[in-house]
C-alpha cells in the first residue's frame, strides 16, 4: 500500500487562532509596556520644553500627545489578543507613575481611558484585522477618549467649547499618527527581523497595508 505524502496544508486545528494569552504573549506584552513606561517617564521630563512650542495657542499642544498613547496600539498589533491594548497602556502608565510622573496616580485613569479607546476598535473588528486603517483608528480612538477624560473626568483643562473641541481633535489626530501609524510601521519592522516568531503577529510584514 502506498504511503501518502504529508499534506502541504496544516490542519484547521493547527491554524485556528486562539484568543487565550500564551506565556510568550504575557512576556512580550509586559516587556513592551515596561519599556513604554520608561519612555513615558523620559517624555514627561522633557515635555515642558516641547510644550513651550505651543505657548501661542495652547489648545493645539495635544498634537504631540500621541506619545502617551502608542503602547495601546503597539500592544494590540503585536499581541493580537483581547485586552492587549488596555494592558500595555495601563502597565506603561503605572511604570511612569512609579518612576515619578508629575501627574501622580491620575496617570492610571488616563491610561485606562486611552487604552480602552484603542481596545474598543480592535474589539469591534473581533481582533481579526491589524492593517493600517485599524491602527490609525485605534490611535485616534485612544486620543479621543484620552481627551474626553482630561476634560470631563479629570477636569485637567478649562477651555471654552471651541478650544475644547480643537484640543480633543488634535489629541485624536496625534493618536492616529504617533500612536497608530508609527506602531504599525514598527510592528512590521519587528516581524521582519523574526523576533515576533512566537506570536500571532509573526507575519505582520507580509500583510497588506489596507
Amino acid at each position: 500500500m502506498p504511503i501518502s505524502a504529508p499534506s502541504a496544508h496544516p490542519s484547521p486545528a493547527r491554524t485556528r487562532r486562539t484568543m487565550r494569552w500564551s506565556v510568550a504573549d504575557i512576556l512580550v506584552a509586559s516587556t513592551l509596556a515596561v519599556a513604554s513606561g520608561v519612555i513615558f517617564w523620559g517624555w514627561n521630563l522633557s515635555y515642558h520644553l516641547v510644550g513651550n512650542l505651543f505657548a501661542v495657542y495652547p489648545p493645539v499642544e495635544t498634537l504631540v500627545h500621541g506619545m502617551w498613547l502608542f503602547p495601546a496600539v503597539l500592544g494590540a498589533l503585536v499581541i493580537r489578543k483581547p485586552g492587549a491594548a488596555l494592558y500595555c497602556e495601563l502597565v506603561a502608565a503605572a511604570i511612569s507613575a512609579l518612576l515619578g510622573a508629575q501627574a501622580g496616580l491620575t496617570v492610571l485613569v488616563a491610561g485606562f481611558f486611552q487604552g480602552l479607546g484603542a481596545e474598543l476598535i480592535f474589539l469591534a473588528l473581533l481582533y481579526r484585522r491589524f492593517s493600517l486603517p485599524p491602527a490609525l483608528l485605534g490611535g485616534a480612538a485612544a486620543g479621543l477618549l484620552g481627551g474626553i477624560n482630561y476634560h470631563f473626568v479629570l477636569h485637567s483643562y478649562a477651555y471654552a467649547p471651541l478650544e475644547t473641541i480643537i484640543h480633543i481633535s488634535c489629541f485624536a489626530l496625534s493618536g492616529a499618527v504617533i500612536a497608530g501609524l508609527l506602531p504599525w510601521m514598527g510592528t512590521r519592522s519587528l516581524a521582519r527581523t523574526g523576533v515576533l516568531s512566537p506570536l500571532s503577529s509573526r507575519g505582520a510584514h507580509r500583510e497588506p497595508v489596507l
